[in-house]
Order: structure tokens, then sequence, then C-alpha cells
């Protein structure tokens, strides 16, 4: 007993002394707090401030209240959320520099965590980072799951069940918004932000101030979107396109639609960046391109997408609030405006956003499967090269979402096939991942690769039913159906949430230090998996009836379909309360885990779990390939100098043999 106590104390003495050099009070972290609030309580009263004076100077009436309007609303909600950010500190590095003020040196006490309040704070940590990203993220999950609860109870029989018409659109609106900007796309980038500089063999990530800015955006959207529901009118109701002229002429929840997504898209630019630099300059020394485990070149291929694509949703976004507030007409065809416009500018983003929403996951269930089949992936360079293929494609499809919108007829045949072609390189994956379960020593044990491979199975549906869309008399006859619904909800749930849960239980140990239950994670794959296809295999066949999407009232004739797919869909729903439990008890008293549970081979699994403060002791030397598994005396990445000479020295001795024996 009194050894145990003395080595408590230990532990004690070393935590503590971890907290004084880096860790943050509860005194400073409500300090911290305070600030923001002030910050951003005062940011919206210099907003209000500015639009009551501008408007009194212009000779208007002080305050306007049209539905669209709103102005005294509208600008200080901005200003709100970066006067929040300013008094959180997030600037505070950039604002000395930028007004020739010294700045202070790096004493690395914003990177790090000692206690779970460095989680609370601005954080440089690319591994803090990490968590935080998908913490938020999973929390706004919850909130998007439980409007798709609202949503099914309303749509169970028909007729009025819950709510109205308008406010079940301010609920399928707000449940996509929040599932696609809040969850999916962020959900990815906080699993790689965690992940990739480990696996690149990097310290940290290339621009630490920037990426914590990157995640403190987020939050400030999901809030705007959250708070639409208290507006006049209620929450935003155009769906999570925004159509023009319907948004343009929405009530006041619009315009958070269109601030939030603001945020949400900066805050994954920055990402994107951040996700660059660091693959090009920060690679361990010896990790060539073709070295490089395929999530980052996922992430590669993803964030060229993100730098390139989300500027058109931020462009198209900020017409329709000026539209709104400025009554500049981009979209109001009475005025002169161009309504299709506005969806050629969306999906030249959006379906680029599909694979944003995709690819990621596509390098998740790459070092899955390699990793639980004990093989190398097949095709490696192929699967790279069609990443980046998908890159370039994905640009010449946009309009297949428009083939019923009055766009030219000419431009649909030419979208028709760059669609239909779009599905080669995504083919190529499953091919490869097909080949390298063949003959592989399948571990299904893990719960992640019970996802991996239920994800396998469950994309191809939706990826069969997207070249079926990608048709045109198809998709003239299932436009705007139920069919639409299944086959997003089988590509982004099926497909992306289903890799989400792969990552997070694949990489839960290295993240947390701790083993999670597998048999309840057996529990939550299962109950996943027949939720989801119970839930949207049917949408299918009544969306091919002709059972119409986005409307709270339908035919009779198509009752008993909905009320069964309400039944899975809360099946689906109580199956995340699984994970939820999961996840949270485990975190706190699972087993502790080894640094490498998995017997992966990548640089991440090679450091302890969790790892250090500064991810590596000495920098790795990368001298082989990440997936050599089953080839004799392969190795990925040399952790230390003694094993960088010791290997040096038997790559030296045959080659010195080799030179006497031709001499």
């Amino acid at each position: 007993m009194a050894s145990r106590t003395l080595e408590q104390e230990a532990v004690a003495g070393e935590r503590s002394g971890r907290e004084a050099d880096f860790g943050i009070s509860g005194e400073d972290l409500l300090r911290l707090w305070a600030r923001g609030i002030g910050g951003a309580v005062l940011g919206a009263a210099v907003g209000l401030g500015l639009v009551v004076v501008l408007r009194a100077v212009s000779g208007l009436d002080v305050w306007q209240t049209e539905q669209t309007g709103y102005p005294h609303l509208v600008v200080p909600l901005i200003t709100g959320g970066l006067g929040f950010l300013l008094g959180f500190g997030v600037f505070s590095y950039w604002i000395r520099w930028g007004l020739g003020l010294p700045t202070e040196a790096e004493s690395h006490a914003q990177h790090g965590a000692a206690t779970w309040r460095d989680y609370l704070k601005f954080n440089t940590d690319h591994k803090v980072i990490g968590i935080q990203y998908i913490v938020t993220t999973f929390f706004f999950f919850f909130i998007g799951g439980l409007l798709a609860m609202l949503i099914r109870a309303e749509l169970a029989q028909p007729g009025t069940q819950i709510v109205g018409a308008g406010t079940f659109n301010s609920l399928f609106s707000t449940h996509a918004a929040i599932m696609i900007f809040m969850f999916v796309i962020p959900a990815l980038a906080g699993i790689a932000n965690y992940v990739l500089p480990l696996m690149l063999g990097a310290p940290d990530m290339a621009f630490p101030r920037l990426n914590a800015l990157s995640f403190w955006l987020l939050p400030v959207a999901g809030i705007i979107f959250v708070l639409s529901f208290l507006m006049p009118g209620g929450a935003f109701d155009a769906g999570w396109t925004g159509y023009a002229p319907l948004s343009t002429s929405a009530p006041l929840g619009q315009s958070f639609f269109n601030i939030g997504l603001q945020f949400a898209g900066f805050s994954s630019i920055l990402a994107a960046v951040n996700f660059l630099v660091t693959m090009v300059t920060m690679r361990a020394p010896g990790m060539s391109f073709w070295r490089m485990p395929l999530l980052a070149w996922a992430n590669f291929a993803t964030s060229l997408l993100v730098v390139a694509a989300t500027p058109f949703l931020a462009g198209a976004q900020f017409m329709v609030l000026f539209d709104r507030i400025l009554h500049t007409n981009f979209f109001e065809f009475a005025a002169g405006g161009d309504v299709v416009s506005y969806q050629h500018i969306f999906w030249f983003y959006s379906h680029p956003a599909v694979y944003i929403m995709v690819i990621p996951g596509f390098g998740i269930i790459s070092e899955v499967i390699s990793t639980n089949a004990r093989k190398p992936i097949f095709g490696y360079r192929l699967m790279s090269l069609s990443l980046i293929a998908i890159v370039v494609l994905s640009y010449s499809v946009w309009a297949h979402h428009m083939f019923v919108a009055g766009m030219f007829s000419w431009l649909r045949i030419a979208m028709m096939m760059t669609s239909v072609l779009i599905a080669v390189p995504t083919g190529i994956k499953i091919f490869s991942w097909l080949a390298t379960l063949f003959y592989g020593k399948i571990h299904t044990r893990s719960t992640a690769m019970l996802f991996a491979l239920g994800f396998i199975v469950s994309f191809i549906v939706g990826g069969i039913s997207g070249v079926m869309v990608a048709l045109v008399p198809i998709d003239i006859h299932v436009t705007d159906t139920y069919f639409i619904v299944a086959h997003i909800h089988f590509v982004l749930f099926a497909g992306s949430v289903f890799t989400i849960f792969a990552g997070v239980y694949y990489w839960f140990p290295k993240i947390t230090g701790r083993m999670y239950n597998e048999g309840l994670g057996r529990v939550h794959f299962w109950l996943t998996l027949i939720g989801t296809w119970g839930t949207f295999l049917p949408m299918h066949w009544i969306g091919m009836d002709g059972m119409p999407r986005r409307v709270a009232d339908y035919a009779s004739q198509f009752g008993d379909w909905n009320l069964l797919i309400s039944c899975f869909s809360f099946m689906l729903g109580a199956a995340q309360l699984v994970f939820l439990y999961n996840m949270i008890v485990s975190w706190r008293f699972g087993p502790r885990a080894p640094a490498n549970p998995w017997h992966a081979r990548t640089i991440e699994w090679q450091v302890s779990s969790p790892p250090p403060r500064f991810n590596f002791d000495e920098i790795p030397r990368v001298v082989g390939g990440p997936y050599e598994y089953g080839v004799p005396g392969a190795v990925h990445a040399l952790m230390s100098g003694a094993e960088i000479r010791e290997h040096a020295a038997k790559t030296r001795a045959p080659a010195a043999r080799r030179t006497t024996a031709g001499a």
C-alpha cells in the first residue's frame, strides 16, 4: 500500500509540474472566456452602432424591419462573431505584428494539454486542435441527429403530426447544413489534424496559430446556425442549397445561413492551406510523395479542392446576402437578375464538396483495411493518382444537378458524360480495396474494420444510384423525389459517416491512450448498419414511385413505407447513444492502450499513446513504404539515431560485399 501511495504521489507531482509548465488554471480560463463573451457583446454593439449611424447619415429609417433585411441584427451577428475571436485572443499575435509592436517570444504556453481545461482555450498543438475538432463536430452531429428524429417523427404518417410545414422546412434545412458543414467536413479535417503531422514525421502543422484559428471559426458558425431558430419567422428554410430566389425572399433566419457558411468556409480554407503547406514542406527525411500514406494523399487532394472551390460558395452566399439587405438584384429575375446563375455558382462548389466529404474517408479506409488485412494496398500508386483524377474531373460535373433547372440542353450531354466518367477513379479504389482484402488475413475483431467493410458495401449502393442520376432520362424522372434523398444519404451517411466512425475507432487508442470496448463497438456497428439500410434503402422505391422530397405531408399510399423508414431511423439514432457511451466511458476508464495495438506500420503508431507533446524525441527517417506487410525486413521509418546508424550499417555491408565480389 505504501509503495502504491508513493507511486501515486510521483504521478501527481509529475502532473502538477506539467501543469505549471504549460497548463491553464481555472481562474485564467474563466477570464479568457469572459474576455471572449465581452468581445462578442462589444463587437455586436459596434456593429449595431455602425448600422444606426450609416442609416441616419444616409437619410434612411434607423430601424429597418423588412423580413429580408434587419441590418441592425445581421451586421452585429458578423461583428459579434469577430469580437468573440478577438476577445478570446485568437488574433492577438497577428495584431501586434501588424501594428509593428513587439511580439512575445514563443514560450509554448499555448501548446499542448495538461488538463481538460487546455482544450477550452486557444491552443496551437495540432493534437489538441484535432480533439477540439472531433469533440465539437460530434456535439453538432447529435444536434443534427435530433433534428433528423423530429423530421422522421413528422413523416411517420401522412398529415400534420408534430410541426407545421414552415417549421418542417426549417428542420430539414438546418439538419442538412449542420450535418454537412458542422460535422462531415470538419470531422474529417479533425481526424487529419491529429494524425497527419504524426504520419508525416512532423512536429506540428506548418502554421499552428492559423490551425487554431481554423478551429475557433467553427463553433461560431455552428452557434449562428442554431440561433436562427430564435429569429422572427424561424430558422432558415430554403434547404441546405439555399436556392435563389427562394433564399433572397426568405425570413431573417436565412441570413444566419449565409453568414454561418462564411465562418465555416473560412475555417475549411485555412485548414486546407495548412495541410498543403505541411505536406509539401514538413515531411520527414526520406518521405517522398510515393512513400506518403494514402491518408496524406487523400487530404492533399481534398485540400486542393477546398482551396479552389470554397470561394465560389462564399461568393454565392455574399451575393444572396447583398440581394437580401442591399437590394443588389443578382438573382432577382424581375429586376434583371439571373436565377439559374446561382445554381451554377453553388454547384461548382458543391459537387466538388461531395468529394471533399468523401475523399478523406477514402484515405481512412485505406489505412484501416491495409492494417487489418495485413497486406500492402493493392495498386498504391494508381490509388494515389486516382485521387488527383477525381480532383480534376470534379470541376466538370456540377451541372448534372441542374438537368431540370432550365440550363442549355446541349450542356446536359457533356455533363452526363463527365459525371459517368468520374465513376472510373472511384471504381479503381473499390477494386483496390477488394484486391487488398483478397487472400488477406482479415481481422474483423476491430470495430474500425467492421465499419470499413460496411462502408465498401454501402458506398457501392450510393455509387450505383449516383451513376443512375447522372443519366439525363433517369434524373428527369427522379429529380426532387426521395430517390435523391436515398442517394445522398448512402453517399454521405453510409459513406462519409461510416469512414468517420472507422477513423475514430482506429485512432481512439492513439488519441486517448485507452482502449474502447469492442463489444459495444460491435453493437454500435450492427445497429448503425441495419438502421442505415432500413432507413435509406426503401427511399429509392418510394422515390421512383413519385414521393416528393422536402415536403411535410404526402399521399397516403406512402404511409406504411414512411412508418417503416421512421422506425429504422429511430434505431439508427439510438445506436449513436451506444457510441457516445462507449467513447466517454472508455476515455475515462478504458484499459491502457499500448503504443501500437493494431501492429500498424505508419509513423504515428511508432510513438507512445498519446504521443509526446512535440510528437517525437528525434525526427524519424523514412526508408520504405507505409504498407509493406508480409515483406521480410521491410521498415517504413527509423525512429531514433541508433536505429538510423544500425540501418545504415546493414545497408553498407551488402554494398561492400558486392564491390569486393566485383573486384
